[in-house]
């Protein structure tokens, strides 16, 4: 039974109570929900749908709905192979509707008049939609289908890569060991915490071409020109010294070999990456590029490259840089 089913004793037309008032006043007071019922308010909308129109991820706008459908807010029902999601006020308690009513024709809103032109034209055009693959056209990797993920796309080009001794600076627990070390002569991941690596060592147990090594960045316990590859994944945040720490992974990178560098870009988020224990606030692309040249390598790129679709929406740098 839904939220509005319960509320006043299942009775739909009885007074609403304290607790029932509370939580549906703070469903309405989160934006983006209150956005999405007053659009589900004029269309009946998929999933796919409310994602094109108002361009958020569609695991948010799912969470959003769970809540709307769980309080009893909205409906949803298969139509013509798909699910679509509406809302239909003569479910809801009389004592609501109100508040539906001074909700639905009173907000005036740029962004509510922008969506629900949006939602008209995708109304417009379902008819003339063919496959699921037509209808996300230009957006495709916003949308969910089975089996079509990021680490689906990585392993499948990573098979077309041959890599030769690595080594992972900052290995963490050792995903990109797992993640190349079949492709690999040798993979090596480095790490300051003995924990960590432990963790990393039992990961990758059945693997024997990975070795394993408690150190510091800043300070390689390697020889000179002692691998083909160095991987630096968001290591650097947890570097004092960055332009040390990318001095020794160029003094132990053979010549003809690459660096590749992915870090936060600068931000002024301290409180959230301390939870972390980063211990900078990222960098600037000219910043990296300077450190990576002043090691004796040569730049093959190094800029901006994604933005987090959530707040604080930190953006990523990526680089890479070859030995002479």
């Amino acid at each position: 039974m839904d939220t509005l089913s319960r509320a006043g004793g299942g009775k739909r037309h009885a007074m609403l109570d304290l607790e029932y008032s509370s939580h549906l006043l703070r469903l309405l007071a989160e934006p983006t929900r209150l956005r999405l019922l007053l659009l589900l308010g004029h269309e009946s909308l998929t999933v796919a749908e409310l994602t094109s129109v108002t361009q958020l991820t569609q695991s948010r706008i799912s969470t959003h709905l769970a809540r709307l459908r769980e309080a009893g807010l909205v409906l949803d029902e298969g139509v013509a192979g798909s699910n679509r999601y509406r809302v239909d006020a003569k479910r809801w308690p009389h004592d609501l509707l109100p508040l539906w009513n001074l909700l639905s024709e009173r907000v005036d809103d740029a962004q509510i008049a922008q969506d629900r032109e949006r939602a008209a034209e995708i109304v417009r055009r379902r008819s003339l939609r063919g496959s699921w693959a037509e209808s996300v056209a230009g957006r495709m990797e916003r949308q969910y289908s089975p089996g079509r993920t990021w680490e689906a796309v990585s392993r499948s080009i990573i098979e077309c890569v041959e890599f030769g001794n690595v080594l992972d600076i900052g290995s963490g627990d050792g995903l990109l060991a797992e993640l190349l070390c079949a492709r690999c002569q040798r993979f090596t991941c480095l790490d300051l915490s003995p924990a960590v690596i432990e963790a990393a060592r039992q990961r990758l147990a059945p693997y024997p071409n990975v070795d394993f090594k408690v150190g510091d960045m800043h300070a390689l316990p390697f020889a000179e020109a002692a691998f083909d590859q160095v991987f630096m994944l968001h290591g650097l945040s947890y570097s004092a010294d960055p332009a040390q720490a990318l001095a020794e992974a160029g003094r132990v990178l053979r010549p003809g070999g690459r660096v590749v560098v992915a870090t936060i870009a600068r931000h002024e988020h301290a409180a959230t990456v301390a939870a972390y224990d980063h211990v900078n606030l990222g960098f600037t692309p000219d910043e990296i590029a300077d450190w990576l040249a002043g090691a004796g390598l040569v730049i093959r790129d190094c800029d901006e490259r994604a933005r987090e679709r959530h707040p604080p929406y930190f953006r990523l740098i990526t680089a890479s840089a070859d030995k002479r």
